[in-house]
């Protein structure tokens, strides 16, 4: 375990547990608290032991958003606010672009910037309890790390409207009902579902997990004829890959295969 001020990382086998670690203020984001996760961001990208990338928050609270009081003393009014949109962005897009999947895991409030964390996120698994939903309109304010862009391609226009615009908040089951979160389950069961989850993930071949989501993320940027393209080109990588190799040949021995991440 990695003890700073506002985050934690925990290297367990091969997952990377990250824990946002302000739990005083709901874990509200502070400028520190981006920096540190989007160290940690490459840190786990760059470790070819790490499967998965788990982020959560300490005591039950995921993340409530920006802490109001730092963006109030030393933002608003000030010039200086559209660093802080722009380091926002950025992180959350490193997040959503990292090689590794990642998995936010909800509890508590799960609001404008901890929202934005959790929409950046490959997949989402909430406490039925959860409250979850943008909320910037509630206080006059506006997201700048996803919304507009990430959310209409999850849920829709309609609903992104609907939340966006209201600034309604979701309990965990609402929301997979929303189709924005992949589970939700009681508090007590919440652990044994992620832990389940993760091993879905962490048992494939780690270079096939990286080309196929890269493939998915440009699925819906992009004209079909573009998309044949690099999906032909997606299947002539894994074909000579070693993993590629290595799943057919175990397919056909009939054992479990071994994956070397290449």
């Amino acid at each position: 375990m990695v003890d700073t001020d506002h985050v934690l990382l925990e290297k367990d086998g091969n997952v990377a547990r990250v824990w946002l670690n302000r739990p005083h203020k709901k874990n509200a984001v502070t400028v520190e608290l981006l920096h540190r996760l989007d160290e940690i961001i490459k840190e786990v990208d760059d470790d070819p032991e790490l499967r998965v990338l788990v982020l959560r928050g300490v005591e039950n609270q995921f993340c409530s958003g920006f802490d109001l009081d730092e963006l109030l003393s030393d933002y608003i009014g000030s010039t200086m606010a559209m660093d802080v949109a722009v380091l926002s962005a950025e992180v959350c897009d490193r997040l959503y672009s990292m090689k590794t999947p990642s998995i936010a895991v909800l509890e508590g409030f799960v609001t404008a910037g901890g929202f934005e964390l959790m929409i950046s996120c490959d997949f989402a698994i909430a406490s039925d309890d959860a409250q979850i939903g943008d909320f910037h309109i509630r206080r006059a304010l506006f997201g700048g790390a996803g919304p507009i862009y990430r959310l209409p391609r999850m849920i829709g226009l309609r609903k992104t409207k609907e939340l966006m615009l209201t600034g309604k908040l979701l309990s965990g089951q609402e929301a997979k009902d929303f189709d924005l979160i992949n589970d939700s389950a009681p508090a007590d069961e919440l652990d044994k579902r992620v832990e389940e989850f993760i091993s879905t993930l962490t048992d494939k071949s780690p270079y096939m997990m990286r080309l196929t989501k890269m493939a998915i993320n440009q699925g819906l940027d992009a004209d079909v004829r573009s998309l044949m393209i690099m999906e032909h080109l997606a299947v002539g990588n894994a074909l000579q890959s070693e993993d590629g190799r290595e799943g057919v040949r175990a397919f056909l021995q009939k054992r479990e295969p071994k994956w070397v991440g290449r």
